[in-house]
């Protein structure tokens, strides 16, 4: 197998590369937007053909290279089932697989870092790659995105440290210069989840870690639900006019018509603010924007019949993948005045604005 371990300097980040020697059928895992030409320069020298690039969870500290390499190689890309987010060709579920070459990768959902997050496992090469999840004496926080010290202390024990004790462990990040472990050295030392460590006792240590905010959150998570494009990624539609004079849009490369959380915050009272989420959702952890009327999707076409097809409408859900399919379903029946608003209530609670 082809193996490199590529590195972020700015948010310690590793990027890895794995190939087949002999199809030269390749995947990335977790690679970062600024470092696009590096690999895809790599990938060419090493005339590998990018298969898919695999994401260990929706990141908060980079964005993440996925779209781009997407569109630049006709790569897929692989997101887990539980992120909240519709933008990857694939969405894997746990004890799923992808297969590049001869070789196979088995998704193992390890959330508790964040609710999405995944860790993936290569049998033949007794490798691990755990993203935040478990880090090299260390693991990922658990205080936002739905992170949970509980489930993350299951997933680590349950999912990787469960593995045979020469399982390489690789880190979807370090900061000492530390490249690799194995669930032996991890099992004995790590000062959080190894030596015995209850649960209570991991819970306390995480409780008090007083940690900040990743400095690119607020661009970062948006931008990882949308498999890191950003606006100037997103060309308008050809053919589509945009309505200028009641909103700031931006069209994605796939037509939708797209607002910010903070254009959304910024003019609420000038448009008709539409939740296109299930009940359940619209009541649950996420909240819901005060003023905003439930109109589940599956419902939307029935409940729109008789509104003012010139009415400013913005529609919303989860992390923008309904909404999206909203908006576009509802200009074809005539409305001109509509977009989705970008990252749903995970974006916007990520900013900490205000929910009902």
């Amino acid at each position: 197998m082809i193996f490199r371990q590529l590195f972020d300097r700015e948010t310690c980040t590793y990027t890895y590369l794995l190939a087949d020697a002999d199809s030269r059928e390749g995947v990335l895992i977790d690679p970062v937007r600024e470092h696009a030409a590096r690999d895809t320069q790599l990938l060419k020298e090493l005339g590998v053909t990018l298969r898919y690039t695999l994401e260990t969870h929706v990141h908060a500290d980079h964005v993440t290279a996925s779209g781009l390499l997407r569109a630049a190689l006709g790569s897929k890309s692989v997101l887990s089932s539980a992120a909240g987010s519709d933008c990857a060709d694939v969405l894997i579920g746990d004890g799923e697989s992808i297969q590049f070459g001869r070789h196979t990768i088995e998704a193992r959902h390890t959330p508790g870092h964040t609710s999405g997050c995944v860790s993936y496992y290569v049998e033949d090469a007794g490798a691990i790659f755990t993203g935040d999840t478990l880090l090299v004496r260390g693991c990922g926080r658990t205080d936002f995105q739905q992170g949970s010290a509980e489930t993350l202390y299951a997933s680590v024990h349950g999912k990787i440290l469960s593995l045979p004790d020469d399982t390489a462990i690789y880190p979807g990040h370090d900061y000492k210069g530390r490249t690799r472990s194995s669930v032996a050295e991890e099992k004995a030392f790590n000062p959080r989840l190894g030596g015995g460590k209850t649960l209570e006792e991991f819970t306390a240590i995480m409780d008090n870690l007083k940690l900040g905010q990743p400095a690119k959150i607020h661009i970062a998570v948006p931008a990882n639900l949308e498999c890191g494009l950003l606006p100037e990624d997103k060309p308008t539609a050809p053919g589509v006019k945009l309505e200028a004079d009641w909103a700031s849009i931006c069209r994605t490369a796939s037509g939708i018509p797209e607002v910010t959380t903070a254009w959304v915050a910024d003019n609420r009272d000038h448009f008709r603010l539409v939740d296109v989420r299930r009940p359940d959702e619209y009541t649950g952890e996420l909240g819901h924007i005060d003023g905003a009327e439930l109109v589940p999707l599956q419902t939307l076409e029935a409940a729109v019949a008789g509104w003012d097809r010139g009415d400013a409408v913005v529609v919303l859900c989860r992390s923008g993948g309904r909404s999206g399919r909203a908006a576009v379903a509802m200009e074809n029946l005539g409305f001109s005045r509509v977009a989705s608003m970008a990252g749903g209530m995970m974006a916007w609670n990520t900013e900490g604005r205000p929910t009902a």
